[in-house]
Formats: structure tokens, C-alpha cells, sequence
């Protein structure tokens, strides 16, 4: 099971008194701001050794961070929930606090991560958990989901001290299973109050079609978010698939691997260094995948990209996150980072964002010859 927290501050509404005060002094009170920033440290020690808190009081930085830092907020998909355009993905291990501190004080309000039992009133963290549906296909029917996943949801909320998680995510549907059952899972989990909303991993623009079918067939709940790979190299899916699911159906996109496990950092531009990710036998799929014929091209067309960094001022991974950031259908982008530099430069997108014209954006179409024509610009 995998979850993600996202301290949303369109979701940052007290429940007594005493909190809306707070939260109303914020504006003004140097020392709330500060004790809130201290408060989310906390979070992120226990997000690190899996413990429990529950803090009194919520304060929303939005108003002093997203000024200084140009962080964007959108909805997630058409629904009411609002991320951070960048959100935080992997992070883990003894810089896991910083990571997280550094994120939060930057304006971003999406954490996702694996094992994150951090927790905490439902008034001040959104959680979504993801359950992975596949693996052994041929058991995952909607009864066993009661016996099996239902009872998991339930000890993953008592764990986070919650009575419900915001988004709660099917990853790689199960051909198996069919998909009735599944939305039937999945709305029967909103209507017991364990979820708001539900969503869907790396499944294809049809099996999300056959869902909400499925769903308003028979009046139940649809999803409202689909998490993509989406990066200079992949684009396929995210530019022309979800885009008409969202216009037709109100599904967002939440996007991930943005520098494409690392191939866009212009680490492997000369090979694979002995210190990077690609040298570790388990990771050999990736350095079979950078050294590919089709692996070469891609760093060819990363240096032809470089000059466009350059007068931009900004770094080539900078900029391959401002070019996801560009598309305004993607509700967030989700960053991995494995040290305090690599986040803060990799947040550091935001600044380059207003560059991304459309002038510079047909440069990188023009070097990468990859843009996918969906069927509105053939009738053109």
C-alpha cells in the first residue's frame, strides 16, 4: 500500500473555535507562521520513523510562501481538491525530514511517498492511498476485496489516526476482475466515508473510459485523477489521451518521473558513471536503456536542449520540469529527490515557467520530433 500526503491549504479548515482564530492571525503573526513550519518537521519526523501525531492546530503557509516562490495551485482533474504544481514522490532515509521541510517551505502541498504513516487531524493533511490491485489477478474479486484490501484500508486509517483519506488510488487494473466490481469497490469505500474521491495508476485512457461508463450505468462513483508517467521522452499519453478525458469526463492527470528515472538529469551524457543509480545491479534495466541505440539519441537531443538551458538561465533538469509544468492539464508534478540540492534546484522550475513561451517550446518540439498530434490537430 502506498500513501501520499498532501497538506492542502484549500483544505486547512479548523474544527473549533480556538483553530480558525489561529488561522486568521497567520497573516500577521511571524511566530504562528513559525510554529506551524515547526509543527510540519514533526510531521516529517514521524512520516521517517512511521510514529503518530496529532497537532492542535493547523496554519496554512500559501500566503507567504507562494509569493516568494511562484508555486502554482490547481485542481486536481474537475474536482474540488486543489496540489501544489509540484508535488514531492520518493524520498525516504535520514534526509527525509529535510526534503520534506525544504518542500513545504517552498509552497508545495502534495507529498507522496511509500509507508508514510505520518498523521494528523483530517483538517490540515489530504491523504490518498494507493492499492495495488494487480499481482495475483485471479483472486482480486469484489468480495475478496472485503476480506482482503477492505480491512487493509481500515488499519492503514487507524494507523493514521483518520477516519478518511482523501484520493484513494487503483493501481494497474486487474484484467481479471471485471470492472464493475471494482468501481463497486472503490464507491462503496466513499460511501462508508473512507474516501472523497478515487483514482487510477497507470491505467489506459480506455479502462478509465470503461470505468466512469461503468459508473454512471450504475449510479456510482467515477474517478477523478489518473497518475502518468509524462516526460520529454514519453508524451503520448499525457498530451492527447488525457486531455479528452478530461474534457469529456473531468479525469486530471497527476504526473510522475519527470527527468525519466534520471536520463534528463545530463548525468549519463558521456556513459554511466560508476556513482549513479544506472551503475547498481538493480537498476541494470536502465543502464541497458541509456546505452540503447534509442538511448544514445535521447542524450544527443538532451545536448542540443543544453544551449536552450543556457539562455534561459536555468539547468537541463530546470528546464524538462518547466516543460511539464507548461501543460496546464497536469495538476502536479511529482519531484524524486534523493538530497536537499537535487529538490531545490529541481523546484527551482518554478521560476523558469514564465519562460516557457511558445516560441521556446516549438525550439524543444524541434529538436525532440516527438510532439503527438491528437485527432483535433489533423483536422486542422
Amino acid at each position: 500500500m502506498q500513501v501520499s500526503i498532501a497538506c492542502t491549504e484549500h483544505n486547512l479548515k479548523s474544527r473549533n473555535g480556538e483553530d480558525r482564530l489561529l488561522s486568521k492571525q497567520s497573516s500577521t503573526a511571524p511566530n504562528v507562521v513559525n510554529a506551524a513550519r515547526a509543527k510540519f518537521r514533526t510531521v516529517a519526523i514521524i512520516a521517517r520513523s512511521l510514529g503518530t501525531f496529532t497537532p492542535q492546530h493547523h496554519i496554512s503557509l500559501k500566503e507567504s510562501t507562494a509569493k516568494q516562490t511562484g508555486m502554482k495551485y490547481r485542481n486536481l482533474g474537475k474536482s474540488g481538491l486543489r496540489v501544489s504544481c509540484l508535488g514531492l514522490g520518493k524520498y525516504s532515509g535520514v534526509v527525509a525530514e529535510r526534503l520534506m521541510t525544504i518542500a513545504y517551505e517552498s509552497g508545495v502541498n502534495l507529498f507522496d511517498t511509500a509507508e508514510v504513516y505520518a498523521a494528523g487531524k483530517r483538517s490540515s493533511l489530504v491523504i490518498t492511498t494507493k492499492l495495488y490491485w494487480g499481482g495475483n489477478a485471479h483472486i482480486w474479486t469484489f468480495w475478496l476485496f472485503f476480506l482482503l484490501l477492505f480491512p487493509g484500508l481500515k488499519g492503514s486509517l487507524q494507523r493514521l489516526q483518520l477516519e478518511y483519506v482523501d484520493v484513494v488510488f487503483a493501481n494497474r487494473p486487474d484484467s481479471n476482475t471485471p470492472m464493475e466490481e471494482i468501481v463497486r469497490a472503490m464507491t462503496h469505500v466513499i460511501n462508508q466515508g473512507m474516501a472523497m474521491y478515487w483514482g487510477t495508476s497507470r491505467w489506459s485512457a480506455m479502462e478509465i473510459m470503461e470505468a466512469y461508463s461503468v459508473a454512471r450505468q450504475f449510479n456510482m462513483i467515477p474517478p477523478v485523477c489518473e497518475q502518468a508517467e509524462y516526460h520529454l521522452f514519453q508524451r503520448e499519453k499525457v498530451e492527447v489521451q488525457l486531455p479528452e478525458l478530461y474534457h469529456k469526463i473531468g479525469v486530471g492527470a497527476m504526473t510522475w518521473s519527470p527527468l525519466a528515472c534520471g536520463i534528463i538529469s545530463g548525468k549519463y551524457g558521456n556513459g554511466v558513471p560508476e556513482s549513479s543509480r544506472a551503475s547498481l545491479k538493480c537498476y541494470q534495466w536502465l543502464k541497458e536503456r541509456i546505452v540503447s541505440e534509442e538511448g544514445r539519441k535521447q542524450q544527443n537531443k538532451l545536448k542540443d536542449l543544453s544551449p536552450i538551458a543556457e539562455r534561459l538561465g536555468c539547468t537541463l533538469p530546470q528546464l524538462a520540469v518547466a516543460w511539464c509544468l507548461r501543460n496546464e492539464g497536469v495538476s502536479s508534478v511529482l519531484l524524486g529527490s534523493s538530497t536537499p540540492e537535487q529538490l531545490i534546484e529541481n523546484l527551482g522550475a518554478i521560476q523558469v515557467l514564465p519562460k516557457m513561451t511558445s516560441h521556446v517550446v516549438n525550439e524543444i518540439d524541434n529538436i525532440l520530433r516527438n510532439k503527438p498530434y491528437s485527432k483535433k490537430d489533423y483536422r486542422s
